[in-house]
């Protein structure tokens, strides 16, 4: 959404933005796409195919006959189709210093890797994945308690800023072919990585609810229930995996595989997010 917001405050001509069709939301009502959002607000065409390569989708994209085709984050694979059709090539903005975290999650890929800087990749799409020539690149340190949605909205403002730069002087960058040997892989997330035990290392722990936030998040067993892990941090104590060490205002110490995890802010099942002091204190 930042993209598309830069693009038309620098002046291009946007015929048509094509996003993911609505879905169903809170009480099961048809919610519509940030991104369609703001396209409406903006006054722009939207086209919300089921699958961008349905023949009629390509139709469609065809009949708009585009100099130039700008992908951010939109969560399907591009047919040859649609790549050969633009004149001036089609454009994406990955979420990561290519080429490492090629693939779906980037931004939770580095933060489970302990990746000190992560970054906004702006490249010319191929038929493979995340694997065309870079066009321009802009890194950024990952902050020590920086989750996935915080780092994921600031790479969403910097890659918006990178691509009007980049796309302003396009004629002048000479593509530069991606080190394919020092490629990793950033695979979709299932909602089995949340599911963890305190036999993790507190580290291991507290890289793991900050890269799956928002989803599908972190659960842990605590007062015999599994309960989602909003926020947390590492301790300084010890004890045996899952023992609950004590408790202030700033969380509730649980004793890991190796060190210890302070719960700050949790969710029971069917309940709403609360401090873990709360829980512990019996008052939720």
């Amino acid at each position: 959404m930042p993209s598309l917001r830069a693009l038309h405050a620098a002046g291009h001509r946007l015929e048509l933005v094509v996003t993911q069709p609505d879905r169903p939301g809170n009480r099961l009502r048809m919610t519509p796409p940030p991104v369609k959002t703001a396209a409406q607000e903006l006054g722009l065409a939207v086209f919300q195919p089921e699958r961008i390569r349905f023949p009629e989708a390509v139709e469609r994209l065809a009949a708009a006959d585009p100099d130039l085709v700008v992908v951010v984050a939109y969560g399907q694979i591009i047919p040859r189709a649609v790549l050969e059709r633009p004149t001036r090539g089609v454009v994406n903005v990955h979420a990561s210093l290519l080429p490492r975290w090629r693939g779906a999650a980037p931004i939770a890929h580095a933060i489970l890797a302990g990746d000190p800087v992560t970054g906004v990749t702006i490249m010319q799409m191929d038929e493979q994945l995340d694997h065309g020539p870079i066009l321009a690149m802009s890194e950024t340190a990952i902050g020590e308690r920086e989750d996935a949605k915080q780092l994921g909205a600031r790479l969403a403002g910097l890659g918006a800023g990178l691509l009007v730069d980049t796309l302003g002087r396009l004629d002048l960058i000479e593509p530069r072919e991606q080190d394919h040997s020092a490629a990793t892989l950033a695979p979709k997330l299932s909602r089995e990585d949340g599911e963890l035990s305190w036999d993790l290392d507190a580290a291991d722990i507290d890289r793991r609810v900050r890269a799956f936030q928002p989803w599908p998040g972190v659960r842990l067993p605590f007062q015999g229930d599994r309960v989602k892990v909003l926020r947390g941090h590492p301790g300084q104590g010890s004890g045996a995996a899952g023992e609950v060490l004590g408790g202030d205002a700033g969380g509730v110490e649980v004793a890991a595989g190796s060190g210890s995890y302070v719960l700050e802010e949790v969710q029971p099942p069917g309940k709403r997010p609360l401090p873990a002091r709360i829980l512990v204190a019996g008052d939720a």
